[in-house]
């Protein structure tokens, strides 16, 4: 293992909005719904198991609301990546799924195809996202040697630093690689140059049994 990086590193999606059926983006602040303090407050029992030695999320509330019971919890510092912040999505903007859903997909669709230089006017490309927030990552990485870290972000972030990351995925993977629903983890550890996946996309088991007792029939949520 490269002792120069973290000997394993947890990527997570924050946990529910207060409107979870609107596509937010970097331009919305949104906080956390009653919903989502439930999953983030449970997650922690999860992640005490770890034994994480950091946690480092977004600036935005939502990654810092869900962060931050963690950090707080297991005793370990809690620091914010700027960089790592959610998808500029322009005129989606607290737009329901509704009537943007179409734009997304075919948003996707051109990514799956290797057209990663696609995007809708005003919202960030593949391309943009990636040379964004994989500096970021690499800041977060290069500062924990050894450690234990959890980094608490968004769905189109942790999406893309996965297909970036690990060895043998690409933009092409968008669909296969999985749903990142709100509070999914991956555990991925250094791969020579790249990284490796022990777990890609797993909803604790705590955070799935708070959202069974809590299900809502036919509500559609944004995920990545």
């Amino acid at each position: 293992m490269n002792s120069q990086l973290p000997e394993v590193v947890w990527l997570v999606r924050h946990a529910e909005t207060a409107a979870p059926t609107m596509f937010h983006g970097a331009e919305s602040d949104i906080e956390l719904g009653v919903h989502g303090h439930r999953q983030a407050a449970v997650v922690v029992e999860w992640f005490a198991a770890l034994k994480p030695t950091a946690v480092v999320s977004s600036i935005m509330r939502r990654a810092a609301q869900t962060a931050a019971p963690i950090a707080a919890a297991l005793g370990v510092p809690h620091t914010f990546e700027k960089s790592l912040h959610e998808r500029f999505v322009g005129p989606l903007t607290r737009k329901p799924r509704a009537e943007a859903d179409h734009i997304w997909d075919e948003t996707t669709r051109h990514w799956v195809a290797g057209n990663t230089a696609y995007s809708y006017p005003g919202m960030e490309s593949f391309d943009e996202l990636r040379d964004r927030t994989l500096p970021a990552f690499n800041r977060v990485v290069a500062a924990h040697p050894g450690g234990r870290v959890v980094i608490v972000c968004h769905g189109v972030v942790c999406k893309v630093l996965l297909l970036s990351l690990l060895r043998g995925y690409s933009s092409a993977n968008w669909a296969t690689i999985g749903r990142v629903v709100n509070l999914a983890v991956s555990e991925i550890v250094p791969d020579a140059d790249l990284w490796a996946a022990r777990q890609l996309l797993v909803v604790p088991p705590q955070v799935a049994a708070v959202n069974a007792t809590f299900e809502e029939l036919g509500v559609k949520k944004t995920e990545a």
